[in-house]
């Protein structure tokens, strides 16, 4: 059974990782190194997912959602589109990529396939949602979601594999 001291301590562990992780999805989409230049027509993929996919694989479901979700409201206060103006659509899909790498790295235990899972989460997430609300036609969103979402996926995994491992290392 768990003390209050316990439970407290927990709590102050997640909502702090959670936070920190946070804080560095902002701080990524802030400045340039949260776009790593690939050879696609946007030029860039974005690693401001990374962070929730980080704390859903070494801290759990509920640091992955919380990072996820303060990657979503910087998205949405930040939003130079309607597409990311609509919350919805900027929200509901970084929270579920912490939930879907956690899962996923339970049933596998591999960072990769987290990585590739909750990357897959946010563009299938964001893409589907924008054509179920009306902000892009179906050949749009499949367009960048293969364009944009490949590369974002390799350049997914190969962090979190890295980062995984070396926090893990730390930690010990």
């Amino acid at each position: 059974m768990k003390t209050d001291s316990t439970i407290s301590r927990w709590h102050v562990r997640t909502l702090t990782v959670s936070g920190l992780l946070g804080a560095l999805s902002i701080m990524l989409g802030m400045t340039p190194l949260g776009f790593i230049p690939v050879p696609t027509a946007a030029g860039h993929a974005t690693i401001m997912h990374i962070p929730a996919i980080l704390g859903a694989v070494l801290e759990g479901p509920k640091v992955g959602a919380l990072t996820g979700l303060i990657f979503g409201l910087y998205s949405f206060f930040r939003a130079t589109s309607p597409l990311f103006a609509d919350p919805i659509i900027a929200i509901a899909p970084r929270i579920l990529i912490g939930i879907v790498a956690y899962g996923v790295y339970r049933l596998t235990r591999s960072e990769a396939l987290a990585a590739a899972s909750g990357t897959f989460t946010n563009t299938a997430g964001v893409m589907g949602l924008a054509v179920l609300r009306g902000y892009l036609p179906k050949e749009a969103a499949w367009a960048i979601a293969l364009t944009h979402g490949i590369p974002e996926i390799i350049v997914a995994v190969a962090i979190t594999v890295i980062a995984s491992k070396a926090l893990r290392k730390v930690r010990r």
